[in-house]
């Protein structure tokens, strides 16, 4: 980490009607930096994201990447800056194959066609795609598959910063461990920012954690200290074990 930021927010709002999603967050990103979102349901964790690259308008507030404030850009030209987002649905061209799609995500980095056929070479190998896959058409890949396509779509896109929301969800745990692997590759290149639920991936990957509640921002704190907060604990922590046992 560089220790200068490349995204901060100030007195960040959304409200749907009366009700403030995201109230008044202020977030501090630094270049090359892996951050870990989390929060219960309803805290506001992907209405925030949606308000970094405005497919949510913030009701108030700013959102700086690299200094430059973002307010009143449309979501195009936000992902022109640099930034990308990976939403919970994986957005992918299902009646392309697996090299096509990752070959439209480079296309905007203006390269000659021998450079972007080493730039899709290299990403299918980073995601651990063979030439069978890569050759399969998205529509038929597994869950996980798909994700980490898009991962690999990311990654030929070249961001400076990626916003990832739930990419490990519905994965097998041998899965979640191949997606941290990726996402540590893409942090090599990019500032990441993460939410996710799944503990075990957040401790393997974040250097710092945000914790969301109710819109705003609760504490910020290694992962280690994160799991001790008492706070923390009795709404996110303890929530998900009461949950689990109930379920049991």
């Amino acid at each position: 980490m560089s220790g200068h930021p490349i995204l901060a927010t100030r007195g960040l709002v959304k409200r749907f009607g009366g009700v403030a999603a995201v109230d008044g967050v202020d977030l501090v990103v630094d270049v090359g930096e892996i951050r870990c979102l989390i929060g219960p349901n309803g805290a506001g964790k992907t209405t925030l994201f949606k308000c970094l690259t405005h497919q949510h308008q913030p009701t108030s507030g700013h959102v700086l990447f690299e200094g430059w404030d973002l307010q009143g850009l449309p979501t195009h030209r936000i992902a022109r800056r640099g930034i990308a987002i990976k939403n919970q649905i994986p957005c992918i061209y299902a009646n392309l194959d697996v090299r096509e799609n990752i070959r439209l995500a480079g296309l905007r980095r203006k390269l000659t066609k021998r450079e972007l056929d080493s730039v899709v070479d290299l990403v299918l190998a980073e995601i651990g795609f063979d030439n069978i896959l890569a050759k399969r058409p998205a529509a038929t890949l597994s869950h996980a598959h798909r994700q980490w396509c898009e991962l690999g779509m990311l990654l030929a896109g070249d961001p400076r910063l990626a916003l990832l929301d739930e990419p490990t969800a519905g994965m097998t745990r041998s899965e979640m461990l191949k997606t941290v692997d990726i996402i540590k590759r893409l942090n090599a290149r990019a500032t990441v920012i993460v939410v996710e639920h799944d503990l075990e991936f957040i401790s393997r990957l974040a250097q710092k954690v945000t914790v969301l509640h109710r819109g705003k921002v609760l504490v910020e704190d290694s992962m280690d200290r994160i799991e001790v907060n008492e706070t923390v604990r009795d709404i996110y922590l303890g929530r998900k074990k009461d949950a689990a046992h109930a379920e049991g």
